[in-house]
């Protein structure tokens, strides 16, 4: 037995690194991954780049001096015109929007009836920071009614910083969790598409065969377990191959590329950071990432990649087992790609599942409930784990006995899953001309 399995591992792994789109990916992938996020990084640093330019109409007494130039917005004021006429002239001069601030007895009665006109929908960060500018003078104004002076306000208005350090003193940063959340669920979502990429490789490679007739002489020599374990085995062997390639590759690449040509990748993570609705509040570490890039630098070096990656091998290589025995069951019991529909998105349900559920639950409380039922559960463990990971294992980490558990569960519901799905890949392998219903996969799994 283990000889016949031996020679079906083999013919399937090199049936898959010989093929001609194996090879020609293998090669392009790292070349388009490398040159996506260089891609990215560069209109990042153009859309930052961008100025919007907003007109003020200020018919009132109060924020003459208030509107100043920033990194990303100036201002061009208009005097003894009407609203009109300002708004044409905005639109004709192709400014961004017209803040109006109409005449009032107070600076509160003014900046209740302010109004900032655009063509369309604003940018949420252009209105946060025009608001800040309303906030700040308003705070102003009531705390001058209480006695309050401008020298005084200032000492109020100085932002608070709080120091962090470890117990053991050394001075630690904001933000590193969800760092290690974001690297995480980075690994977590090359296993969700490796997964869903070889797995469909498999159920092709048994449509192909099944319907080809191959399989009849296949099957004659070999039992259909064992040609269903050496299929899968085959092309997840064939997958680490490609994935270790487009590690190395991508990451020889990309050190090169950055390095020529000199892009600051640190602005594509700030972008991503601040924008609005951003989990976990990551818009708070912006500045810091720029002060404290030692700090961070030293963060991310401790975080045990050895660990990780060891874990990511050995959570993509089960978390593969269990999905392509489905995947090969599915490929066995339809005759072509189309009749595959209705039993694939349940299938990758979970996965998806993981993805979303395992970001919001990691970086808000990754030592919560779901967050460890989710790295239990064999069908979403190999992603959530991955993302609770980056913590080390440990106190502060993810515990011993939790990351064996989900070791083992992932385990036994392999060897669960592979034997149901041996039993519809044995009745369905020979099963031709008839589209299967779940009810009928129920009964093949009785036989």
């Amino acid at each position: 037995m283990a000889s016949k399995l031996q020679l079906i591992i083999k013919r399937e792994y090199l049936a898959k690194v010989r093929n001609k789109s194996f090879i020609v990916m293998t090669i392009l992938s790292p070349i388009l991954i490398v040159g996506m996020i260089v891609l990215i990084a560069y209109l990042t640093e153009v859309n930052d780049s961008e100025k919007r330019i907003v007109a003020v109409l200020n018919e009132s007494d109060f924020l003459h001096r208030e509107f100043a130039t920033s990194e990303n917005m100036s201002f061009v004021q208009f005097h003894d015109i009407s609203l009109e006429k300002a708004k044409d002239s905005t639109n004709n001069m192709g400014l961004y929007g017209l803040l109006h601030l109409p005449k009032g007895e107070n600076l509160e009665q003014a900046s209740k009836q302010a109004h900032l006109y655009t063509k369309d929908n604003p940018n949420t960060h252009i209105t946060q920071q025009l608001e800040g500018i309303f906030q700040k003078k308003l705070r102003q104004n009531r705390l001058g009614h209480l006695g309050v002076s401008a020298e005084q306000f200032s000492t109020i208005e100085k932002p608070f910083e709080l120091n962090l350090a470890t117990f053991e003193g050394e001075k630690s940063v904001k933000g590193i969790t969800e760092i290690k959340a974001f690297i995480g669920g980075g690994f977590g979502y090359a296993i969700m598409m490796f997964i869903i990429i070889y797995g469909t490789f498999v159920m092709r490679s048994v449509i192909e065969e099944k319907t080809s007739r191959i399989i009849e002489v296949i099957i004659s020599s070999v039992k259909p377990f064992q040609l269903m374990l050496g299929k899968i085995i085959g092309t997840s062997l064939a997958g680490i191959t490609q994935f270790v390639i487009w590690l190395i590759s991508a990451g020889i690449l990309l050190f090169m590329v950055v390095l020529i040509s000199g892009i600051d990748m640190t602005a594509l993570m700030a972008e991503v950071q601040n924008t609005p609705g951003a989990m976990g509040g990551m818009s708070q570490f912006s500045t810091p990432l720029s002060n404290d890039t030692i700090l961070y630098a030293r963060e991310i070096l401790n975080i045990p990649w050895v660990l990780l990656i060891t874990s990511f091998l050995l959570y993509f290589v089960l978390g593969y087992l269990i999905y392509s025995s489905i995947y090969a069951a599915i490929g066995a019991a339809v005759d072509n790609e189309t009749d595959t529909q209705q039993f694939v998105f349940p299938v990758i349900l979970p996965l998806m599942l993981a993805i979303y559920v395992g970001f919001f639950s990691v970086f808000s409380n990754p030592h919560g409930p779901i967050a460890v039922g989710f790295s239990l559960f064999p069908l979403t463990s190999p992603i959530v784990m991955l993302m609770r990971l980056p913590a080390g294992i440990g106190e502060g980490g993810v515990p011993l006995w939790q990351l064996l558990l989900s070791i083992a569960l992932l385990i036994g519901a392999f060897l669960a899953i592979v034997s149901l799905a041996a039993k519809i890949y044995r009745v369905g392998i020979l099963m031709y001309g008839k589209r299967p219903t779940y009810k009928e996969l129920v009964k093949w799994l009785r036989y």
